[in-house]
Parts: C-alpha cells; structure tokens; sequence
C-alpha cells in the first residue's frame, strides 16, 4: 500500500470515528455528542475494511466480485455494469490534464450501476480515452454489460487514487439502507505510466447486506 492509500485509508477511518462535533463544540456540550449504536458500529467496521480494500487494489471490480462471494450476495458473484442512458458529462480541463489528452482528443463517457445479483453495490462515472484501448475493449464497452474493470483487464493497469470522501456518518441512530451513498472514490487508471481512465465511484449501502450461506 503506497503513502497515498495508506493516508486515505487513515481519513475513511478517522471520518468514520469522529461522529461528534468539533472539539471545541463537544467540550461545551458534551450532552449533545453524538453517540454510534451498535449496528451504527458494525456498519461503520464494514465500510473501513471495504474502503481499504478498495484503495489497495489495482480493479475495484475484482475487489467487489471478491466481496460479493465472501457476503454470499449472489450464487454466482460476478459483477454486472448496468449501463444508465441518456447522461453524458464532458471531462473538464482538470480531468484532461490528469489523463494527459489535449482539448480535442476523443474522451468518452460511461454512467453504470454495477449490480451483484439483485445489489447495486456502487455507481461509477468512467472518463476514457479509447484510443489508448484495443478495437474489442471499445466494443465491449459499448455493447455489454460488461465491468470497465475487467474490459481493461488485460492491460495490467494500476490505480492511482485521487480522492475518498465518507457520505454517511454513524451518529443519527439509523444504519443505511440499501440505496444510501456511503462512501466515494476518484482515481486514475494507467497502463505502463500511460493514464486511460478517471473514475468516480460511489458506493451504497447495498454493500451492508449478507445473503443465505
């Protein structure tokens, strides 16, 4: 695990901690200080070891095929990419400089849900650059359900994690349902020093559950 990752993965697990206000504000009311229940604590210890995981891994979708055999989420456990029509968001410059592509280099856009079973486990925007991909690996993205993740897989590629940011925080007395957005990451995917993709991926509550053994 590289600095990076080990620094994101200290934040996943100091936001997931700090529940309470600012240190001042909790000194002055302690009475008001948020307090974790136990489910809150058990979801709480489910997302650091899946957001850790996830920062330490090369393919978020390998890590979440894993993840689906080992809750028993589904008989067979293989990621699906449900593709989400009619959405397209343009790479801003920022995301262009990352990928290392000019203003008029083709970047493409793809929104998908991807689903284990019946669990939606995350949403993922992909930024990339198909001209950087084989002629099967665009086609793959275009017509199948098929996972970016395992697309590029023969690419060897490595992940270069730009950001996590923790959506739900225990405290309030509830655990989240299957939809609620918990945690986000953004990374960046090269092959031989080469960035091909940005990805923002942001995972649901649907991770929580436990299927029949």
């Amino acid at each position: 695990m590289d600095a990076a990752t080990r620094m994101l993965t200290v934040g996943l697990a100091m936001a997931g901690a700090m529940a309470s206000p600012a240190g001042a504000q909790a000194q002055a009311a302690p009475q008001e200080t948020p307090r974790e229940t136990p489910d809150e604590a058990g979801a709480r210890a489910v997302i650091e070891t899946l957001s850790a995981r996830l920062l330490a891994a090369p393919s978020a979708t390998a890590v979440l095929e894993a993840w689906c055999a080992e809750r028993g989420l589904a008989v067979d456990p293989r990621i699906v990419a449900v593709r989400v029509p009619g959405i397209d968001k343009a790479p801003s410059p920022l995301q262009r400089e990352r990928l290392a592509v000019g203003p008029d280099e083709v970047v493409r856009y793809r929104r998908v849900r991807l689903a284990c079973g019946p669990h939606v486990l995350s949403e993922a925007d992909n930024w990339y650059v198909p001209g950087r991909l084989t002629p099967e690996m665009n086609a793959a993205l275009d017509g199948t359900q098929a996972p970016f993740g395992r697309v590029v897989r023969p690419l060897n590629p490595s992940r270069r994690n730009l950001s996590l940011r923790m959506l739900w925080r225990p405290g309030e007395g509830t655990v989240p349902g299957p939809d609620a957005p918990l945690f986000s990451v953004e990374a960046v995917l090269s092959t031989g020093g080469v960035p091909f993709c940005e990805v923002a991926e942001t995972y649901t509550g649907a991770v929580l559950a436990r299927g029949e053994r």
